[in-house]
């Protein structure tokens, strides 16, 4: 039997159309998908307990020369997670995206990440943010229970407006102020203020073993004096305090390192068993500071479980009309603040804090 082939339909102008328009449309799709575009996007992160382990049943904070105590509940630092930036840049389908979604945040580039650094300085710049955290947060947690911390400030950086540019060096530590010894950075500061701006003034420092005195100026800043330096804290203790927090760099988990660590060292739970989370910077004086991606950190914390959140201070404004529903949202400006309120929460007595958003 002979075999006949079907009769081959010739193709209509209007599916000819259809196929132009979708091969025109791919090649759209992949031109969109290779344009970058000058923003960073914010998103809610995970959630970390600092009272939890690490993956290797490694304690997140360790101690060592102190007693420490069994604790319980959740003392959580939040993260966000950031498009955009150098090797990961915002293509216009991210940007669609982040339009659409009430948990993003969009903002220029150069807000978020320094012009022209590149990916691996960001990084390394991000975890001596975070050491730097610790090591404050260390300090304060320690300093609040009554232990020894010694301090150490050297220069960090000399500003080329400053009389003392070419007379200090990176790496000097600063042992005096204008005759008088000097075992802190409030010392010095206290020190400086007490010289008219653009008077004279004397840095003692140590520097390769021995010491050196330098005369100078201070700058007028806005009627204050300053030396026009950048000094670097450290701090050291009979207690070593060590913290694991992974991949994590930034400064912002400062507060809640030091209310976990001032936990372990304390007996009883210090949250009454309750779920906390919260970010802020802090310094060693306590002092609790602002941070980026507050609105996301807030988010990923209703998500993660917790209805507890401790903000900065500095960042309360930018919560009006973004907290979850059924989160608390308490204001915090220093680690005495963030005791109280964590305190308040595990008595169940709250009344009395006072409240962003």
């Amino acid at each position: 039997m002979r075999r006949t082939r079907p009769d081959r339909q010739p193709v209509g102008r209007g599916a000819s159309w259809l196929l132009l328009a979708a091969m025109a449309g791919m090649v759209v799709a992949l031109v969109l998908a290779q344009l970058s575009l000058p923003y960073a996007i914010m998103t809610p992160g995970p959630i970390t307990n600092t009272l939890g382990e690490v993956r290797d049943g490694t304690p997140l904070i360790e101690v060592e020369g102190a007693t420490t105590y069994p604790t319980d509940g959740e003392l959580n630092f939040t993260t966000v997670r950031v498009g955009g930036g150098p090797g990961n840049e915002t293509t216009v389908f991210d940007y669609v995206s982040a339009k659409l979604s009430s948990d993003a945040t969009i903002l220029p580039v150069d807000e978020v990440f320094p012009r022209g650094a590149t990916q691996s300085e960001i990084r390394e710049e991000n975890q001596a943010e975070m050491v730097g955290s610790q090591q404050e947060a260390a300090a304060v947690a320690l300093r609040a229970l009554g232990y020894a911390v010694r301090e150490t400030v050297s220069i960090a950086s000399v500003s080329e407006s400053s009389a003392f540019v070419d007379l200090l060096r990176e790496g000097d530590v600063v042992t005096g102020i204008g005759g008088v010894a000097t075992d802190g950075a409030d010392a010095i500061r206290a020190e400086v203020a007490k010289v008219a701006p653009g008077g004279p003034i004397s840095v003692t420092v140590e520097r390769d073993g021995a010491e050196t005195t330098v005369e100078g100026t201070t700058v007028d800043l806005e009627g204050r004096s300053v030396l026009g330096i950048f000094l670097r804290r450290e701090f050291d203790s009979d207690v070593k305090v060590t913290i694991t927090a992974g991949d994590v760099g930034g400064p912002s988990a400062g507060m809640m390192f030091a209310l976990g660590i001032y936990d372990v060292l304390t007996e009883g739970a210090l949250t009454g068993g309750h779920e906390i989370s919260g970010t802020g910077t802090i310094n060693a004086d306590g002092q609790v500071g602002p941070i980026g991606g507050v609105v996301q950190k807030v988010i990923g914390a209703k998500e993660g479980g917790t209805n507890y959140f401790l903000a900065p201070h500095g960042n309360c404004a930018e919560l009006d009309g973004r907290v979850p529903d059924g989160m608390e949202v308490f204001s915090i400006a220093t680690f005495t603040d963030a005791l109280a309120a964590v305190e308040g929460i595990a008595a169940d007595d709250t009344g009395e804090l006072t409240r962003c958003g």
